[in-house]
């Protein structure tokens, strides 16, 4: 059956300000989305590479270990333990040709800052997102209030202007301009409960990271691994 009420007559009644605020909603659902099922997604494969750990830490050699690792490109082991590898090696080369740039740094302080920057920069990949849900999650409930308050206000302009207040003229209008608080609940709680999980999800992931740079640290300055808790 027709009906003169529902998101279809809000939007062809509706002025510029109220279809943008219906757009900007719409937007920021659809980021919101593909950030979260993007996310999710890569959070998935990396909890798959932690089994690849074990078999890098049971190589016959660390080149061999870092063999072990697959997806080289978005795998953070690999790129931790690789960056680790070169910076042993550049250490190695300053102190033979440039000893003044490492006057204020021994080999461990200068292997636990190269791991540390290391895991500093796959920490900051893994935050790609977040401050667009932190921020949709804040800010749509309000855009979706201002929406209904617009909505409102010219309602009551129509109303006013009919001359009749009528329960089936007040209803309709008022009705559809509460759609809009609605749908910035509708985008904002997505984005604040994908915000807390990924954010968690970060959290435990960086710290498998942080025990694994104390491992390759004490590889590299003691030639063997010193387990940490696992």
């Amino acid at each position: 059956m027709n009906t003169p009420f529902g998101l279809a007559n809000l939007w062809l009644e509706g002025d510029a300000i109220t279809r943008f605020v219906a757009l900007a909603l719409l937007t920021c659902s659809i980021v919101t989305w593909v950030i979260l099922l993007t996310r999710f997604w890569d959070l998935r494969n990396l909890r798959k590479l932690t089994p690849e750990l074990e078999k890098f830490w049971h190589a016959t050699s660390f080149e061999q270990g870092i063999q072990v690792f697959s997806n080289h490109a978005n795998n953070p082991y690999y790129q931790i333990a690789k960056a680790s590898t070169e910076a042993s090696h550049h250490h190695q080369n300053q102190a033979t040709n440039h000893r003044e740039l490492l006057q204020t740094l021994n080999y461990s302080e200068w292997m636990a800052r190269s791991i540390k920057n290391s895991i500093d920069g796959v920490a900051a990949k893994l935050q790609k997102g977040l401050t667009f849900l932190g921020s949709t999650g804040a800010t749509a409930p309000f855009i979706g209030l201002f929406g209904t308050v617009w909505g409102i206000y010219h309602a009551l302009i129509s109303i006013s202007t009919s001359g009749s207040a009528q329960i089936d003229q007040v209803a309709g209008p008022i009705g559809e301009a509460l759609i809009m608080t609605a749908l910035g609940l509708a985008v904002a709680i997505p984005a604040v409960l994908g915000f807390n999980a990924i954010n968690r999800a970060n959290k435990l992931l960086v710290a498998d990271l942080n025990r694994f740079g104390n491992d390759l640290l004490a590889y590299f300055v003691t030639g063997a691994r010193v387990h940490s808790g696992e």
